[in-house]
């Protein structure tokens, strides 16, 4: 019971690394499943329970990222992260790295490393583990894991996004934002938006998307504006919502499962990126999933209806 009392204490630890690792709320489960198991088949106690743990979970995430690379080299379309709606580790000290290395812009950027790099970035630089156990976590030298940080570190900050850093200045737009989409104010939603916007979607060929994406405040404001008549003829409920530690929303049809998820990047009082997670094999964690394809048939029937 010793053992299962230790693991349950550091799982959100673990879990927290995984995720950051892989960018996928499953696969980060079943890697923290996986380190139990070795745990629990261990014949001997290791002197630091965290520094094992952290290592095993952190081995098994660069394996597992190494061949999900492979599939995502033939993703239909973009690729995002599976939505995190919540951090289940907290950590005072170092919450600043935390909640910056949580946002669907930093596991983007995380993407553009190798599964060494990335791991060794994580494991350093957002939780802070020493040098010495970052190199026994990922069986590489001290020095050669000063190098790749520096290097995954260079990468990070040449693309690294920029976020409102008040909360209640975000969080207020974010309101406005969802206000002005459910009434359908092309106009409201036009002085909400970065003159070069993006909106775009994950929907890895397996739901709708806005084809390549949709770029520019007008086309934006209108493409958002179109979806609300027929996405509420079928009872759809937008509920806002921090998604990635960034304002966002659950859309969900009127069962209450779940259709999509949309981010927002906000900076400078207004949304500079919209993100839509909607393949429905990356929203099952979020509770049952709606068929997208069904959703947007009876939406077309209902416009024709009231044509």
């Amino acid at each position: 019971m010793r053992r299962e009392e230790e693991f349950v204490e550091l799982r959100p630890l673990l879990f927290s690394i995984a995720y950051r690792i892989l960018g996928s709320v499953s696969e980060a489960e079943d890697a923290v499943q996986e380190t139990w198991l070795r745990y629990e088949a261990s014949p001997t106690q290791p002197v630091s329970v965290k520094a094992f743990l952290s290592a095993t979970v952190s081995r098994i995430a660069i394996d597992v990222l190494r061949s999900a690379r492979v599939r995502r080299e033939v993703y239909a379309g973009r690729w995002f992260p599976e939505p995190l709606l919540a951090d289940p580790y907290e950590d005072p000290e170092r919450s600043a790295e935390l909640a910056d290395s949580l946002s669907t812009a930093a596991l983007l950027l995380l993407e553009r490393l190798s599964p060494l790099e990335r791991a060794v970035f994580v494991l350093r630089e957002v939780f802070g583990f020493g040098f010495a156990e970052v190199a026994s976590a990922v069986g590489r030298s001290e020095a050669a894991c000063r190098q790749l940080v520096v290097r995954a570190r260079r990468h990070m900050d040449a693309g690294r996004a920029r976020f409102e850093t008040d909360h209640r200045e975000r969080n207020e737009l974010a309101g406005r934002f969802f206000d002005a989409f459910r009434e359908g104010d092309v106009d409201g939603l036009r002085e909400l938006l970065a003159a070069d916007v993006q909106m775009v979607a994950d929907s890895g060929g397996k739901a709708p998307q806005w084809g390549n994406g949709v770029f520019g405040a007008g086309n934006v404001a209108r493409t958002l504006a179109a979806i609300v008549a027929p996405f509420a003829r079928i009872g759809g409920v937008v509920e806002p919502h921090e998604v990635n530690g960034q304002p966002g929303a659950i859309f969900r049809d009127r069962d209450g499962k779940v259709v999509n998820t949309l981010t927002l990047d906000i900076l400078d009082g207004q949304v500079q990126a919209i993100r839509a997670v909607i393949n429905p094999d990356k929203l099952g964690h979020l509770g049952p999933v709606a068929d997208t394809w069904t959703i947007v048939r009876e939406a077309n029937q209902a416009r024709r209806r009231t044509d």
